[in-house]
């Protein structure tokens, strides 16, 4: 008979009841599986609500109140179906976005696209690294902006540079949490639920040049040319660390398994980005809709605007402007990286450089280099007095300019037998797919009429 459990003082430890063993062990396997499935694609999904993201869809909520709140269930197919076309390609090619168009249509067509992703997401690494020091800055007051940005850089740098990409991979998820501030900032603001869901799934247009500038805004954080990027080679990476399919080393076909989990990775994270994106639309209209502040030029200020104005139990208004700016920091510290990132494997895909995080420096100076140098050159556009708001202006131009384009590339790619073979995507896919293709060519050129206009 075994030992009733002792203190050590001699006394007998009351029993308190678990997990039966078999169910415990179940329970830890299914869980762990379930988490070591989770990368690429939520990683992807908490990038795409970076803080410039963050400032738009804050402004959704500022100037039209609920009026935006449906455009998230437009999205969520649309992003969903353009994510996982990127990531089965990554898969099944063994290779990144970048080198399947190289190999499959023409260098020419691609560098221009590249480069042009390039300037969008150097901009974009600037305005993420001004957001995340002015966002530090509301709960660090006495902490000069340069000082905070010099820091984030440099620990950001280091991470890229000489960490595994398993540590790296790991880090990066860990980050992802970051999205849970705003679903905890919808709950500390208070909201009223019933009026949410009807403003969600019955949409509220109006045609006006406000709401359609603020419209494709929207179009253009949600859909991002370097996430398509990214993603795909991403998925290439976790077939590297996992020696799976045609990137694994033994250039076998990728599994159905493997494929299957890409999926659900890309919808959980998919799911999360919307929903979060949701939260802040909400969260804004509830808020600064409602007591008539409309004017919100950056994440950083909507964190600002919130704490005056909520007052659902004692301090609760500094409490959401603090979780408010911490998911502001968390993901813009997941964006910078990804950013990067997507930068260095669309122009080494491009000039057939060696490529990929499970790489060390020396073996991939010009990968690395492009990571370096864009990070170093988007820490200089704040530090030097550029616009951040004019700044990113420019980059929702060149994003939408450049998604067009490459939108059609991944419709044809994902649909050709001969580079999918029998996994080429199916009807509904394909249609989603063009049909964001369609919805970007539209917001593409009402963005780039209302810059002319204006």
């Amino acid at each position: 008979m075994t030992e009733q459990p002792r203190h050590p003082d001699g006394t007998a430890r009351p029993h308190r009841p678990g997990w039966p063993p078999l169910l415990k062990r179940w329970h830890s396997t299914r869980l762990s599986r379930f988490l070591r499935i989770l990368g690429p694609g939520v990683i992807t999904g908490a990038a795409d609500d970076d803080p410039s993201g963050i400032a738009t869809h804050s402004q959704a909520g500022a100037q039209f109140g609920l009026g935006m709140a449906w455009t998230m269930l437009l999205t969520l197919p649309l992003m969903t179906a353009v994510q996982e076309a990127c990531a089965r390609i990554g898969a099944v090619k063994g290779k990144g976005l970048a080198a399947v168009i190289r190999d499959r249509y023409s260098r020419r067509v691609l560098i221009p696209l590249v480069w042009l992703m390039v300037v969008a997401n150097t901009i974009n690494i600037g305005a993420n690294i001004a957001a995340i020091a002015a966002a530090t800055r509301l709960l660090l007051p006495w902490v000069p902006i340069a000082a905070l940005s010099i820091a984030f850089v440099a620990a950001i740098l280091v991470f890229e540079v000489y960490t595994s990409y398993r540590i790296y991979a790991r880090v990066l998820k860990w980050l992802v949490l970051a999205l849970l501030a705003y679903p905890v900032t919808a709950f500390v603001v208070g909201q009223p639920w019933g009026e949410l869901l009807r403003a969600t799934v019955v949409p509220r247009a109006e045609f006006t040049y406000e709401y359609l500038f603020i419209l494709t805004g929207i179009f253009g954080t949600t859909i991002s040319p370097y996430l398509f990027f990214w993603q795909a080679s991403e998925v290439v990476e976790e077939e590297l660390e996992r020696h799976e399919g045609p990137a694994g080393g033994d250039h076998r076909p990728v599994s159905a398994r493997f494929l299957r989990q890409i999926r659900v990775d890309n919808a959980i994270g998919m799911c999360f980005a919307n929903l979060a994106a949701w939260f802040i639309i909400v969260t804004c209209a509830s808020v600064l809709f409602e007591h008539g502040v409309r004017n919100i030029a950056t994440a950083e200020d909507a964190a600002r605007a919130l704490e005056p104005l909520v007052n659902t139990f004692p301090h609760a208004g500094f409490l959401a402007k603090a979780i408010f700016a911490v998911g502001i920091i968390g993901l813009g510290l997941l964006a910078i990286p990804t950013l990067a990132g997507s930068a260095a494997y669309g122009l080494a895909e491009t000039y057939g450089w060696r490529e990929g995080l499970s790489l060390r420096l020396r073996h991939a100076h010009g990968f690395y280099g492009v990571m370096v140098i864009a990070t170093l050159v988007g820490l200089a556009l704040p530090l030097t007095g550029v616009d951040p708001m004019r700044a990113l202006v420019v980059a929702g131009v060149v994003n939408g300019v450049v998604a067009v384009p490459l939108l059609l590339c991944l419709a044809l790619l994902a649909r050709d037998p001969v580079v999918m073979g029998p996994h080429r995507s199916g009807r509904l896919s394909s249609a989603l797919v063009w049909t964001t293709f369609a919805v970007m060519a539209a917001s593409g050129a009402m963005l780039l009429a209302s810059v002319v206009l204006t």
